[in-house]
């Protein structure tokens, strides 16, 4: 059985759930990044694996280990631009549980004390995102990448002459954690450091 444990932002157990705790308590391996197996407790360290560089090959590495009680624990929430969706098409439902963790997007609108219903979430990771859409709607929070982040996006609401604020939040939960809010015309073209967007635009 393979256990997908959503860990929360940042690099310790704060933001654990106590089942998540007891899966990994009992689990035969732990496979995780170096900065995730760090949180996990002293006791289990034996039998944490370093996650493969390749997908095909975790894929592999799992189906080896079905037999087994086996963790992947996923930064945030698996299932927001996580690894979730991945394996949840690789492995059956008997093969696969996922558990639910705290994501980046979560945290920061709680930073913020800012409701998130009316919020449409999407990503730039890896891909162009419609920038159309984001600018259409009411509320948008992403999690981006070094190619489009922040001040590409400001760029892209400038172009489209929308008046947006624009709520930065870099390395949530994090010591260094920055939540910064900018106009559209103001946000700085800068190296952002795992950031996550809210737009909000005005009408």
């Amino acid at each position: 059985m393979i256990t997908v444990v959503g860990i929360g932002p940042g690099g310790t157990s704060k933001y654990l759930f106590d089942q998540a705790k007891h899966v990994i308590s009992e689990a035969d391996w732990i496979i995780g990044s170096s900065r995730q197996l760090a949180i996990i407790p002293v006791e289990k360290q034996a039998v944490g694996l370093l996650l493969p560089k390749k997908l095909t090959e975790l894929e592999t590495l799992l189906k080896e280990k079905l037999s087994d009680s086996v963790v992947v624990l996923a930064s945030g929430d698996p299932l927001t631009y996580g690894i979730g969706k991945w394996l949840s098409q690789r492995f059956t439902s008997e093969q696969l549980t996922i558990l639910p963790g705290i994501s980046s997007i979560h945290y920061l609108f709680n930073q913020l004390k800012m409701p998130m219903e009316d919020c449409f979430i999407t990503s730039s990771h890896g891909k162009v995102p419609n920038f159309d859409l984001i600018f259409r709607l009411p509320k948008v929070a992403l999690v981006t990448d070094k190619q489009i982040g922040p001040y590409q996006l400001a760029q892209a609401a400038i172009e489209r002459d929308q008046q947006a604020s624009f709520f930065i939040g870099e390395n949530l939960s994090y010591p260094d954690e920055r939540i910064r809010q900018f106009a559209a015309e103001d946000v700085p073209d800068e190296d952002y450091q795992m950031n996550v967007v809210v737009i909000v635009n005005e009408r």
